[in-house]
């Protein structure tokens, strides 16, 4: 109530009850989840944002949109696709004058991410599409944040395109990959050598001095690309948090300048710590927001036009079988489970499918 009332809002005390409602019930009714957070650092992240958006906005505007509209799209990039229609609905009924919510629109961001999408021949599936805008949402306020999913959901794919469509507005963007746990903890952070008493700088620590310097006129993203766990990130909690500094065990203090971002590519947070987790905004792409539909379209596609290994006639029975296949799958996998097992086993390419398939159903 009172961060409400200090951030400009005057139907404060109604909106703080709604507020405090609404995460309740989330935590009561929503699937648990390790990425899941409800807790004081998002209220206050949801709250800041709420206040930005009340003064961008036009005098007279509703103030119960603002915060409804605030909500909705700072915990929906975090929900799994079976708790994003429970959440939806909770919204609802908590806000019931708020029947149809307009979304922010990015004219120019969306619009050169549609040009990308078309260039670089993915499908443009909405629900792909809308992570992206959720991770340039997140990226603008906040500047530590994770993009969880399973492997081949596309979130590389995500960050690519946002950053290459960001540097065509005259942003110039840069990513820095790299594996935390492809090194040690020591060869990360560096070490002070016992012997010489020289401080050995790491990786990571390198990376951040060079990312971080005043000179730099880009913007950089360096990307942990890997499991989380608390050998490593619990030394970037200071990073994460309001500090934003980066201490290293020499003492040495790094601060964090506007021009960086940190990022975590992983597919789960099972190892990760709650205090972590709170600390960062999560983009959660589920497997179905791309599935596998695009995947076979745009292949079909670069036979086409890159490797000329494909013709259009190839091209529609290709996916007619596809869809006659596979796609009933969709509808009910188990009935036509065995149906399309004495399919796949017809062939010799297939086999290997076949047993995979046989085996996650006997699982």
């Amino acid at each position: 109530m009172v961060k409400l009332a200090s951030v400009g809002y005057t139907n404060f005390v109604p909106l703080s009850h709604k507020f405090n409602i609404l995460y309740k019930l989330c935590e009561e009714q929503l699937s648990k989840q390790r990425h899941y957070d409800f807790g004081l650092r998002n209220i206050l992240s949801v709250l800041r944002t709420a206040g930005n958006s009340k003064r961008q906005e036009a005098i007279g505007t509703s103030e119960e949109m603002i915060m409804c509209r605030t909500l909705r799209d700072m915990n929906l990039s975090k929900f799994v696709s079976q708790d994003t229609p429970l959440f939806l609905q909770l919204l609802k009924d908590i806000f019931p004058k708020q029947d149809k919510i307009p979304n922010k629109v990015y004219k120019e961001v969306q619009a050169n991410v549609l040009q990308l999408l078309e260039e670089n021949k993915p499908v443009n599936q909405h629900e792909w599409f809308i992570k992206i805008i959720q991770l340039y949402e997140t990226s603008v306020v906040r500047h530590g944040f994770m993009v969880v999913g399973t492997v081949g959901c596309g979130k590389t794919t995500i960050m690519n395109t946002l950053t290459e469509a960001l540097t065509r507005l005259g942003n110039l963007h840069k990513l820095i990959r790299m594996n935390p746990k492809a090194i040690t903890g020591p060869q990360m952070y560096g070490v002070m050598n016992n012997v010489t008493g020289e401080w050995i700088s790491g990786v990571f620590s390198e990376i951040w001095k060079r990312s971080n310097s005043k000179s730099n006129k880009h913007i950089s993203w360096i990307i942990c690309d890997g499991p989380v766990d608390a050998i490593w990130i619990e030394n970037l909690n200071t990073v994460l948090d309001d500090n934003k500094i980066l201490t290293l065990a020499n003492n040495e203090r790094i601060p964090m300048t506007d021009n960086t971002k940190m990022v975590f590519e992983v597919e789960n947070l099972n190892n990760a710590s709650p205090a972590t987790v709170s600390r960062c905004g999560i983009i959660f792409v589920s497997p179905t927001d791309l599935f596998w539909r695009p995947l076979v379209k745009t292949w079909c596609l670069d036979r086409i036009d890159e490797k000329k290994t494909c013709n259009q006639d190839e091209q529609m029975w290709i996916q007619e079988f596809i869809e006659k296949y596979i796609g009933k799958l969709d509808v009910n996998f188990k009935e036509q489970s065995n149906d399309m097992m004495k399919i796949l086993q017809k062939t010799t390419l297939t086999s290997c499918l076949a047993q995979k398939l046989s085996e996650s159903l006997n699982s």
